[in-house]
């Protein structure tokens, strides 16, 4: 099994993790369900702890699908960038849901409904993060994924330029 490989398979845990469980935590917060919300919550964890081990496995695997072809520098490193970013993000999400799972049984109720919409807040910009990350991410080996745009064999965008009097709506 090669780190590229590990990548793939652990990758869709935090994208999914994020997702489902800010969708539970706002579940239980419309509907007042404590035990939804704790789900939610450890999703929430989930999504921070699956993080770490994707990310690190993302250098070992870049070293895999750069000698591809059709494999895009361009795009590993927008993925790159962008997981770091989530990274970050998902980990302060899983932060912000300790502190609401542990503030429910040691903290005031207002000082723990904060720290829930905190977590719900955190989460919801993990899993877009995520979200976009595993897009880009797809788009380094699936060329049907990708955006409409032309690639020149150095991996620089291409770009169309119009003149003004090109209109397309006559």
């Amino acid at each position: 099994m090669t780190y590229a490989h590990l990548h793939l398979m652990l990758n869709h845990l935090p994208l999914f993790a994020g997702l489902f469980g800010t969708l539970i935590l706002a579940w239980g917060l419309l509907r007042k369900f404590e035990n939804i919300q704790f789900v939610g919550l450890i999703l929430i964890i989930l999504n921070a702890l699956a993080s770490v081990p994707v990310y690190l496995t993302g250098e070992p695997a870049e070293d895999v699908v750069e000698k591809l072809p059709g494999v895009s520098e361009q795009l590993i490193e927008a993925h790159e960038s962008a997981a770091m970013f989530a990274l970050i993000i998902g980990i302060i999400a899983g932060v912000a849901a300790i502190v609401a799972f542990a503030s429910a049984r040691f903290a005031s109720k207002s000082f723990n409904t904060v720290a829930v919409y905190a977590a719900l807040i955190a989460g919801l910009v993990s899993a877009v993060s995520m979200g976009y990350t595993a897009n880009l991410g797809g788009q380094v080996r699936h060329s049907e994924i990708r955006q409409a745009q032309t690639l020149s064999p150095a991996g620089e965008k291409k770009t169309e330029t119009r003149r003004s009097g090109d209109d397309d709506d006559h």
